[in-house]
């Protein structure tokens, strides 16, 4: 197995171990995190405050980096505006999360797990990734 592909497999696999652990599999978890006005569980606010702790350090030295530690170009997002494409985009994203209390990632881990729920919210999220590319393609023509 290439290196890249092994470092990637094994990101992901420490990933999926970390949402698992975190309870961020568990939709009843995650909408009671969501729940402001009653039961509110604020332990996933800590793994969040944890993944950031984690990740702007690491951004912050990718910035000083033309590329990965294998030798391929880095591709990390430039633009810094916000656009009702952005706006609408994380609207779509807050109310499939507060629906349905999965991610994606999460989502694809409960998968994993054959969870219906899981199942049914990856085929919606295929589903408007592939409307997406269709008004993309739209767009661009």
């Amino acid at each position: 197995m290439p290196r890249a592909l092994f470092t990637a497999f094994l990101t992901g696999l420490i990933f999926g171990f970390g949402l698992i652990l975190s309870g961020m599999v568990n939709p009843a978890k995650v909408l009671a995190f969501l729940d402001l006005a009653g039961a509110w569980d604020p332990s996933l606010g800590l793994v969040m405050g944890g993944a950031i702790a984690v990740a702007l350090p690491a951004f912050q030295l990718l910035k000083r980096r033309t590329e990965t530690v294998f030798a391929e170009p880095l591709h990390l997002p430039t633009r810094q505006d916000i656009d009702a494409r952005l706006i609408v985009g994380s609207l779509g994203f807050g109310i499939g999360w507060g629906l349905a209390g999965f991610c994606p990632g999460p989502a694809l881990v409960a998968v994993g797990a054959l969870k219906p729920e899981a199942i049914v919210f990856v085929i919606a999220m295929l589903v408007g990734m592939g409307l997406f590319e269709l008004i993309e393609q739209r767009r661009k023509a």
